[in-house]
């Protein structure tokens, strides 16, 4: 009764309601990567990877390649986004590198510079093949 086991699920639970804050005043060197919800407040300079939501604060600096299942971008990002489902460009935000997303979400404040592709593979390299046909007729 006393000395009940938590099962697999249970632990799973309580450690994935969890996230990693990066706070303000605080520089990484090197590749990030975390299976929760990330927000960075500080400066990494290097990839940042997340199997969740990564939250770039208005103080975030990331240098480098950002992926996650979904981000949210308030601060600045030197590199390459790639999100599975939504990714938000917000406030104040800058953004110097190419993004990939399911959604986009871009703020009239908001600033970036890049090239942006959103949707599956499979529907772009169909567009463009139509448009190819169009062209040649």
């Amino acid at each position: 009764m006393f000395n009940k086991e938590k099962t697999p699920t249970q632990t799973e639970r309580s450690s994935g309601s969890s996230a990693t804050l990066i706070s303000p005043g605080t520089l990484l060197q090197g590749d990030v990567s975390s299976d929760s919800d990330l927000r960075i407040d500080g400066t990494i300079n290097g990839n940042v990877t997340s199997a969740s939501k990564v939250i770039i604060g208005d103080t975030g600096v990331v240098e480098g390649n950002v992926s996650g299942l979904q981000a949210d971008i308030n601060g600045k990002v030197i590199g390459n986004i790639s999100t599975k489902e939504l990714l938000q460009l917000r406030g104040q935000c800058n953004v110097q590198g190419n993004i990939s997303a399911g959604k986009l979400q871009v703020e009239p404040t908001a600033i970036f510079n890049g090239m942006c592709q959103m949707g599956s593979v499979g529907n772009i390299v169909q567009m463009s093949s139509n448009e190819t046909q169009a062209d040649s007729k």
